[in-house]
């Protein structure tokens, strides 16, 4: 962060500010930092940390896309800090926190209702048949590894809850990233529980209320299309509630 800036370029970042005990609203402040061609945004508010001012609080892990902690709105966008280059914006740069979620303190979200999400719909594998370890490995196939693993690669950054509309008007929706995750171990073969969470899916916090708007999708850094689970739990569930009523000893 000492090395010289190119050219002697700075590039002004207004960066949120909000104290919800002491301060009656937010605010922005502007800083003035160095431009360096291979800077993120992430980098640019480490410096202020570290020369400038260093009340300023967010969160911050990896700086490799792998954490999911350093996700901020961008100039309005939803964005992992530290794949946003300063190169790819002109023009004071607006750092806020992420939409959608309560402010613990400047670009800190309160992310207790996403965990607790997360525990209600069991997001981890919940076995057919325990057995033993000394029985080995629960054995999958390619195949069928294949069938959940785009879901799998969630790293709980919260863009997708900061893109989606209806979790910003109704906060009881379970929302992109709880639901994909747990679409995720229902489709993975050594699963047990999905009627545990198909429960709470298909209700009326779950994959009725949203709108297939796909700004979800549009924004996961890991492509794991949050939209698609959706869309494809709403058409394993309307099988299932098909099958209950036609062929109701014939469900699997």
């Amino acid at each position: 962060m000492a090395q010289a800036s190119d050219g002697g370029k700075t590039v002004t970042l207004e960066v949120f500010r909000y104290l919800p005990d002491q301060d009656a609203q937010p605010r922005f402040q502007s800083y003035t930092v160095p431009f360096h061609e291979d800077w993120v945004v992430l980098d640019a508010l480490n410096y202020i940390k570290d020369h400038i001012d260093g009340t300023l609080s967010y969160r911050w892990s990896c700086r490799m896309g792998v954490c999911g902690s350093c996700g901020m709105m961008v100039n309005g966008q939803p964005k992992l800090t530290c794949a946003a280059f300063l190169k790819d914006y002109d023009g004071p740069i607006r750092i806020e926190p992420l939409a959608n979620f309560p402010v613990i303190r400047d670009l800190v979200i309160n992310l207790d209702d996403f965990m607790h999400k997360l525990k209600e719909l069991k997001t981890w594998l919940v076995p057919k048949a325990p057995k033993p370890v000394a029985d080995g490995e629960y054995l999958q196939t390619p195949e069928e590894l294949a069938k959940y693993k785009q879901f799998s690669m969630c790293i709980n950054c919260m863009l997708c809850y900061a893109a989606c509309p209806v979790y910003g008007l109704e906060p009881k929706f379970l929302g992109p990233a709880a639901i994909a995750l747990a679409h995720r171990y229902n489709l993975d073969s050594r699963d047990g529980a999905k009627d545990e969470r198909n429960d709470i899916i298909a209700s009326s916090e779950g994959i009725w209320e949203c709108t297939f708007v796909g700004e979800c999708t549009k924004v996961c850094p890991k492509h794991v299309d949050p939209a698609g689970a959706i869309q494809q739990s709403k058409v394993a569930n309307t099988k299932e509630w098909w099958l209950s009523w036609v062929m109701p000893q014939g469900r699997k």
